[in-house]
């Protein structure tokens, strides 16, 4: 039967850092007061106008050159953001166009937070239909774009950054081999944009009261991250057969220190085995968990068993077994 397989990883952060000494001096804020409650220290922001086709483009490019492949042999890529350049089109056909995949059909897809376990899933049924043999996962977002530098709460969290995966196909056991995926249409009024679409089109007044940047309900959404992402880790390793000990990494999606301790306690995985780099790049949503991936490449084993784990707006929330396809430390 044959399976899809992540084959090499592509990834992107903006050069430029914002930090918390950096934020302290436009908001009400410290080093101190984020650090001990998400854990982050700095973050990248994406200037000079550059929009979030840019990253996208950066992360497939660098995949490419990586793994060699013939951009036109690309036959879909689909794109995991929330912050695409334009309502439409698709920044996934921005993407397809300016990397040279001019063969490549292309969309996006929007979960949020959870958006890459969700369209690795989507991603590898085209492979697994045998129809396709080439397809290139892009995930990131351009958070700095919607986040309200007034609001001390939200600012600290977010940052900037895109990764891509390419995805083939395979009939070793390895592969992207099981997924759950979750939704809770009841967490709408808890985490959104409240403003910019159908049911609240802009206005001067929307755009007076922030309406257009990040709104989130801390305390719900930590409860319900805290809980939701631990629990459908542990469903997935349950459903696998698989034990602590042969857990090879944890890859969560990097939302809050605090709620990725508490799903690697769940586990009972040591912290050396979970992919953290939120105290450098904060959340940049859809694109954390790929650009563990690209940072832990070189690190990573043919047939390591990693457990992507993530929770997002709407609620959705999901957790990927994938067993790794070949040596990083090759690439």
């Amino acid at each position: 039967m044959v399976n899809a397989v992540i084959t090499g990883v592509g990834g992107y952060i903006p050069e430029d850092i914002l930090t918390n000494e950096d934020l302290s001096k436009i908001v009400d804020t410290s080093d101190e007061w984020i650090m001990s409650r998400v854990g982050i220290r700095e973050r990248r922001v994406l200037k000079g106008g550059k929009p979030m086709s840019y990253m996208g483009v950066q992360a497939v490019n660098d995949l490419i050159g990586k793994t060699g492949i013939d951009p036109e042999s690309v036959e879909g890529i689909i794109c995991a953001t929330s912050t695409g350049d334009y309502h439409f089109p698709p920044v996934a056909s921005i993407i397809s166009y300016q990397s040279g995949c001019s063969k490549a059909f292309a969309y996006d897809i929007q979960a949020a937070c959870s958006g890459f376990v969700y369209l690795l899933e989507t991603a590898a049924n085209y492979i697994r239909s045998g129809r396709y043999k080439r397809i290139i996962a892009v995930a990131g977002d351009m958070m700095t774009a919607i986040t309200n530098y007034t609001d001390r709460t939200t600012c600290p969290l977010f940052g900037d950054g895109c990764g891509a995966v390419l995805i083939e196909p395979t009939n070793e056991s390895v592969g992207i081999l099981d997924s759950i995926l979750r939704t809770d249409g009841s967490g709408l009024p808890h985490l959104l944009m409240k403003a910019g679409g159908s049911a609240r089109i802009p206005s001067y007044e929307t755009v007076d009261n922030h309406e257009h940047t990040v709104y989130q309900d801390g305390k719900v959404v930590f409860k319900r991250a805290v809980s939701e992402m631990a629990d459908v880790a542990a469903e997935i390793v349950e459903r696998n057969g698989l034990k602590k000990d042969n857990i090879d990494w944890i890859v969560p999606h990097q939302a809050n220190l605090r709620i990725i301790d508490a799903a690697a306690r769940r586990l009972e995985v040591p912290v050396e085995k979970v992919m953290i780099n939120i105290q450098r790049y904060g959340n940049t949503s859809s694109g954390s968990i790929p650009l563990c991936l690209w940072e832990w490449e070189s690190k990573l084993k043919k047939g390591d068993n990693l457990i992507l784990a993530a929770f997002g707006a709407g609620f959705t929330w999901g957790a990927t077994y994938v067993k790794w396809g070949y040596d990083g430390s090759d690439t």
